[in-house]
């Protein structure tokens, strides 16, 4: 029997989206073991995110209210002291959760399996899955120490829809950090849209270097985005032309994306960008190229010029919307 503590991730004092990618993790493992998990609520709004997480079907919700913003050194002692009689912790694979998860391993010497794609039970022991090198290995590891840190792919954990019923909520202690008391939070600086967040959007629309410049970009992308309701991201190619904001950037070494519905265009499909997206549920490709990489992993794949199918399949998109 194994016992799961998720992590969940606060924003702003409301629960991202990626921390049902991990509730969906420890939904598997507790079945696959006949044990339960629990959720942690920690960071600055926890008590209204434990309220809302308490429908699926936790055991319990701890709640930890730590105010000032995030800081890694402010949470990780208590991170440390609830993973306590846990068999594993878990959060999603975001920046928070690698971040946040190391530490708190630190503080109990104990292993991690970062930013996994699949887990299974062989002997009673976990096996975790973990893609390397851009998805060209496929590593499979177990955890040795008593207690497990691990963070898991959002793209490969499909965020856990609510099971009804109404999780208990208790109060846990914020543990005391010596490390903390010399830091503070100073400011955080973020972009704010009004078009979903990238690593939570259904739809996305990516652009690549085929765009040639950021007027393109803005001039070819942006309308389709906003006619789909849509999140724009972009190649690693067009970030560093300086087409978007290098947080657009989805591949091995920017976000990692899985929407209903993503569609790329003028993106050839380097190995790097393909690690990002491919868990898509369904791939459209725009590419004048019909020897593109994209294509071996596109459900959809069109050989036109992209300056002149996008406009189109933009005002297409409007005059269905405007019918519907």
């Amino acid at each position: 029997m194994t016992d799961i503590l998720v992590v969940a991730e606060l924003y702003e004092g409301k629960n991202r989206k990626t921390t049902l990618s991990a509730v969906a993790f420890a939904r598997q493992v507790a079945e696959a073991t006949s044990g339960a998990f629990d959720i942690l609520s920690i960071g600055e709004g926890a008590n209204a995110a434990a309220q809302e997480l308490a429908g699926f079907g936790a055991r319990k919700i701890l709640e930890t209210e730590i105010a000032g913003g995030y800081v890694a050194e402010n949470l990780a002692a208590t991170v440390a002291g609830a993973a306590k009689g846990y068999g594993v912790v878990v959060a999603a694979g975001t920046a928070y959760g690698k971040d946040l998860l190391s530490r708190a391993a630190g503080k109990l010497a104990a292993g991690v399996a970062p930013d996994i794609s699949a887990v299974r039970v062989d002997g009673g022991e976990l096996v975790y899955t973990r893609p390397m090198y851009a998805g060209n290995v496929i590593a499979t590891m177990k955890v040795t120490t008593p207690i497990q840190f691990v963070t898991v792919r959002q793209t490969d954990f499909e965020a856990a829809a609510a099971s009804g019923g109404s999780s208990p909520i208790e109060k846990f202690a914020a543990q005391a950090d010596e490390v903390a008391k010399r830091l503070r939070f100073g400011s955080l600086e973020s972009v704010k849209s009004e078009r979903p967040e990238l690593t939570e959007a259904d739809v996305i629309v990516a652009g690549g270097r085929a765009l040639k410049s950021e007027d393109n970009f803005k001039n070819v992308i942006d309308p389709l985005a906003d006619a789909l309701g849509a999140a724009v991201g972009a190649s690693r190619a067009a970030c560093d032309a300086g087409y978007v904001a290098a947080d657009l950037q989805i591949g091995q070494t920017g976000k990692l994306v899985a929407p209903k519905l993503y569609l790329a265009i003028g993106i050839s499909g380097a190995i790097q960008h393909l690690a990002g997206m491919k868990g898509s549920k369904v791939i459209v490709a725009i590419n004048k190229d019909k020897e593109a990489p994209i294509a071996q992993v596109a459900d959809y794949f069109f050989v036109a010029d992209l300056f002149d199918a996008v406009p189109a399949l933009t005002e297409a998109v409007k005059k269905l919307a405007t019918a519907g």
